[in-house]
């Protein structure tokens, strides 16, 4: 188990914001280059490495893919409301 970092940092002026130094050993234990996420939980800021919009579904549902994982229905199933001429 990684031995997690406890550093002190003190809050600095960028322009008319504040930041946050956070030191290499930080960012190399959660993985933080480029953008982030910011969230409030409690009284503590949580900041986080910015995902993908769906980063590793793929690799979750190979996971989750089963033989039994069949169509409900066949995709070439028509009836008499698909063959109709619809009028809106």
């Amino acid at each position: 188990m990684k031995r997690q970092a406890v550093i002190t940092t003190e809050i600095i002026s960028i322009g008319n914001s504040k930041g946050l130094r956070i030191p290499k050993a930080i960012r190399e234990q959660v993985g933080l280059e480029g953008k982030v996420t910011l969230a409030v939980k409690g009284d503590a800021l949580v900041v986080r490495p910015k995902r993908k919009l769906r980063e590793g579904w793929d690799a979750a549902f190979k996971r989750s893919a089963s033989k039994d994982d069949a169509l409900l229905l066949p995709d070439d199933l028509q009836n008499e409301f698909d063959d109709k001429e619809w009028t809106w």
